[in-house]
């Protein structure tokens, strides 16, 4: 495949998004006791840290804590009453592979491409510090890269990053996490 094709994916449009942020939002509700225990069942993680107050206070953290990828989670937790994203997603087009199309709050604006098929390319996080009961968590997004490839059939696609940063309430860094999808 030529550099044309390739230039047909990543056009300077493309290009542009690179470091284009999403608005500022705060979760809906705080880290809390009920929360954390769904969350390490569903993760079936028994560390005590997480659970046991005595000996956690006798830890390197003197505290409970929360596993740090918890607030990862907690953009999609929804008030009472506010529709899924996903279920709009589906109304809207029932086609809907439950990624492309979902528009969550402080979400970023879609990419200008005409490849919408997208594939997970894999996740990693960048921890700072332990969230605690009570935290109040907010977070921002933003496209951290964008790159054109040639797949191996000669079709081009692209390879997004992107990075949200969670703090707490105290404006602490909490943890960055960055997710790679490929477009096709």
């Amino acid at each position: 495949m030529t550099q044309s094709a390739l230039e047909s994916v990543l056009t300077p449009e493309v290009k542009a998004m690179i470091g284009v942020k999403g608005e500022m939002v705060e979760c809906w509700g705080t880290v809390d006791e009920e929360y954390l225990r769904r969350f390490i069942q569903a993760i079936m993680d028994p560390d005590p840290l997480y659970w046991d107050e005595e000996y956690a206070r006798k830890s390197r953290y003197g505290e409970r804590i929360t596993p740090p990828i918890m607030v990862s989670y907690m953009p999609s937790r929804l008030p009472p009453g506010e529709e899924d994203p996903i279920t709009r997603a589906f109304r809207e087009n029932p086609m809907s592979d439950g990624i492309g199309g979902v528009r969550q709050r402080g979400g970023l604006p879609p990419i200008p491409t005409k490849l919408v098929r997208i594939l997970n390319a894999g996740n990693d996080i960048e921890v700072y510090k332990f969230p605690s009961i009570g935290d109040r968590i907010r977070y921002q997004s933003s496209y951290k890269d964008i790159q054109g490839h040639i797949g191996r059939d000669g079709t081009p696609f692209l390879t997004v990053i992107t990075e949200t940063r969670f703090w707490n309430q105290k404006g602490e860094l909490l943890c960055i996490t960055r997710a790679a999808s490929i477009r096709r």
